[in-house]
């Protein structure tokens, strides 16, 4: 979006130093900084005003500042340019036309993020979260860079305590919320499963009655959270209860799922591109939104084949020998773990392996939960090696040589799962047994 200096110095409470100038978009990093754009310069481990020179350099036509200031481009003073980033945020989202959606939840929310972005992508001009930019400093860049046109905004909401997804709220005014799902995730920050429930339900409490809130009806928690909605509660899943539900699930041989969608709009067939059973939930969450805010069910149908899973996220690949990498290494917590584990059940062939890096900010209950995931790997017949940790048993390997040694002797349609949080950095660990097995001469791999 496009502001003049002036006119948002003033609504950021600062002053400008240097030409009144037209800004379009915001950026927080000098490597991401598109010319015109506004730098924002915070500070973490580094102090981002070290950067105002760089920015300017790329491209920026002005640059936020607590104090210092350069010689060229203009500056506009404020107090804090962290708080004031927030500020922007709010002027952006006063420029959007029709709504805003929140999404949040203990799972996908960004893969629900892209679906939803996806179906409404094709009836409104639609602008959604970069990655997974859904705390306070990505939420307000997510409003300023969309287009100055847009109709439609899909956002991500994170949250890591009580009152966070309230305060991104305060920023984005949603209209309709998504959650998509209640887990054992951060239970470290939240404490309970209720209290993840309760910080989750912000949202709900933050919508006008005008607007609608999209549960999953299949969740246990789903009735303490519909109770904290003024609007009016549409809830999807597989249950009777669900307003729009899919039946006849089917899955092919790359763990895509087909279904028959049944909804107050009408019925249809539909065919996803993402890979895994869970994904059934996240995209009636994500179609039952764009239906209630006037997507037609064919453009919804046609749309939601098209989106395809977000890197590092259920990535499925055919290697050199026909062996299966799935690759889902974004993240991790007990009940998306278990979802990977199943959907690599579902996929063809004999044998089937998951690499499990540590599940992290579980709590005092982390040892229990990494168990209960072997157990369930068990009765899967997943065979589990734990990667750099022996919370999930004995069964462990502590480099990837070594792993690269275990894989020896991998057949066609052998399926591999890498999985683990962030902090575990499986995803080296996926990309590089993707370049071991793939590459001529490397990991034996029988045909």
């Amino acid at each position: 979006m496009r502001f003049s200096a002036t006119k948002l110095a003033e609504a950021l409470r600062g002053h400008v130093v240097g030409p009144d100038v037209e800004v379009d978009g915001v950026a927080t990093d000098t490597r991401d900084m598109r010319p015109g754009q506004l730098f924002v310069p915070l500070r973490d481990s580094r102090d981002g005003h070290d950067f105002i020179e760089r920015a300017l350099d790329a491209g920026a036509v002005a640059y936020l500042t607590d104090g210092a200031t350069s010689d060229r481009g203009t500056a506009i003073v404020v107090s804090d340019p962290a708080f004031a980033l927030m500020d922007i945020g709010r002027v952006a989202r006063g420029r959007v036309s029709g709504h805003v959606v929140g999404i949040t939840g203990s799972v996908g929310k960004t893969t629900v993020k892209d679906l939803t972005s996806g179906v409404f992508a094709s009836t409104y001009r639609t602008a959604a979260s970069h990655l997974s930019f859904n705390n306070e400093i990505g939420l307000p860049m997510t409003l300023a860079n969309a287009d100055e046109d847009v109709e439609v905004v899909v956002a991500e909401l994170g949250a890591r305590g009580s009152g966070h997804i309230a305060d991104l709220c305060d920023i984005a005014q949603p209209t309709v919320g998504i959650i998509t799902r209640i887990g054992v995730a951060h239970t470290e920050f939240f404490g309970t499963l209720e209290q993840v429930a309760a910080a989750k339900a912000e949202l709900f409490e933050a919508l006008p009655s005008s607007g609608i809130a999209v549960l999953n009806g299949d969740d246990p928690m789903a009735p303490m959270i519909s109770g904290r909605s003024s609007a009016p509660v549409l809830l999807f899943g597989m249950g009777s209860n669900c307003d729009v539900t899919a039946g006849r699930v089917q899955m092919n041989e790359e763990a895509q799922a087909a279904f028959h969608l049944s909804s107050p709009w009408g019925s249809a067939e539909v065919q996803l591109a993402i890979h895994g059973e869970h994904q059934v939930a996240n995209a009636l969450g994500a179609m039952t939104a764009a239906l209630w805010a006037g997507v037609s069910l064919d453009h919804a149908v046609a749309s939601i084949a098209r989106v395809e899973d977000p890197p590092w996220r259920m990535n499925v690949a055919l290697l050199r020998g026909g062996v299966i990498l799935v690759n889902d290494s974004y993240n991790a917590n007990p009940t998306s773990t278990e979802a990977a584990l199943r959907s690599l059940r579902a996929l063809p062939g004999d044998r089937r392996i998951a690499i499990l890096g540590g599940m992290a900010e579980l709590g005092e209950g982390s040892d229990e939960l990494h168990r209960s995931i072997s157990t369930i790997a068990e009765s899967l017949g997943i065979a589990l090696i734990g990667y750099q940790t022996h919370a999930y048993g004995n069964d462990a390997v502590s480099n990837v040589a070594e792993l690269i040694d275990r894989l020896e002797g991998l057949h066609a349609g052998d399926a591999i799962l890498v999985k683990g949080s962030r902090a575990s950095g499986m995803e080296s660990v996926a990309e590089s047994l993707e370049r071991s097995l793939d590459a001529p001469g490397g990991a034996d791999v029988d045909r």
